[in-house]
């Protein structure tokens, strides 16, 4: 039977994940309010400013659920191959939000009243929006609503550019680069990287990968930067003088495979804090199989361009814009973001 090192286990483990075409994951805090509240204090906060209360539970008990499909496996797929993605913000008090990306639509939704408890604010309910808010009313009312994607890339291309302009393709790594990049941080990887394996019960198995992080993290930007005149526009790499202030503490990586196939990380951050009060600091990713993200049935079409016009474009504003107390002072809730698994 082949015996297989930590490091080969984890390819194989990740390589089964490139054969997939649907993929669900969460991921989470595993911390406590001591460590939280001494996180936000080396920042130095304002008197009054501290993280509050409310911000710190909703950080503790806060899951973030995403699902992707795609229509070719992962490892060959390109950005037009991915056709579906569900996104869900929860808390223990509820659901606060939801989106889905399904087919030429965008689905969104929010539970305003458990949002606004998570932040320790309440949000403005639909009967404060003027008329003109329209479908927007429905967000606040926790119903879904939907944006055409092809109207909404037009009207940025025409805000951005001339009228009329047709969208940009979205900026995305061709298949030959990511291959130059995935070799290259394997080589980092396996250069920099200590691996240990422990068994367990069940076909499931642990493995820990541990490096000094500022070393990883330079040898990394080292290994991408002679592909940097193939990464998307905009991306831009941090200097040697950048990372030279990184903390070099070693950080811990722990991989769960079960019968092979990986199913959680935790990733130990409290000592990059570099503050002895924060003793507890993890990122937990689970991962599941995929669910298909699905249309919710009844949402109620959103035209952005008519609500824009309707909301900035009311009485008393000309060709240039508001002008003084004309501009709408009431905000407006962020629209909700989420999943379904059913």
């Amino acid at each position: 039977m082949e015996q297989l090192s930590a490091g080969q286990k984890l390819d194989r483990a990740f390589e089964k994940l490139d054969k997939e075409k649907s993929l669900s994951f969460e991921l989470s805090l595993d911390t406590d309010a001591a460590s939280l509240k001494a996180l936000d204090d080396t920042s130095d906060p304002e008197p009054g400013d501290e993280i509050p209360d409310e911000a710190v539970e909703l950080l503790r008990g806060a899951k973030v659920s995403v699902t992707v499909q795609s229509k070719k496996p992962f490892g060959e797929a390109g950005e037009k191959d991915f056709d579906g993605m569900a996104m869900k913000v929860s808390t223990p008090d509820g659901d606060l939000l939801e989106y889905r990306v399904v087919g030429d639509h965008t689905y969104f939704r929010s539970d305003v009243d458990t949002l606004g408890k998570a932040m320790g604010s309440p949000l403005p309910k639909a009967g404060d929006l003027p008329p003109e808010a329209g479908a927007l009313k429905k967000v606040l009312e926790g119903e879904w609503v939907k944006i055409d994607n092809k109207k909404m890339e037009e009207l940025a291309a025409e805000k951005g550019g001339e009228p009329g302009a047709k969208p940009s393709p979205e900026p995305s790594l061709d298949a030959a680069t990511q291959k130059k990049l995935v070799e290259a941080l394997r080589e980092v990887v396996a250069r920099e990287v200590d691996f240990a394996t422990a068994g367990g019960e069940g076909g499931t198995e642990h493995i820990t990968a541990t490096a000094p992080f500022r070393t990883l993290i330079t040898e990394m930007i080292g290994e991408i930067r002679p592909l940097a005149k193939d990464l998307p526009p905009g991306v831009e790499l941090p200097t040697d003088k950048d990372l030279k202030d990184a903390p070099n503490t070693k950080v811990t990586a722990d991989f769960t495979l079960k019968n092979g196939e990986l199913t959680e990380v935790r990733v130990d951050l409290a000592k990059l804090a570099e503050n002895a009060k924060v003793k507890k600091l993890g990122l937990v990713v689970r991962m599941s199989g995929g669910v298909k993200p699905t249309a919710p049935t009844g949402a109620t079409e959103l035209d952005i361009e008519e609500l824009m016009e309707n909301l900035f474009a009311g009485p008393g504003m000309g060709a240039e814009g508001p002008t003084g107390s004309e501009f709408p002072e009431e905000g407006f809730a962020d629209e909700g973001f989420v999943e379904e698994t059913a």
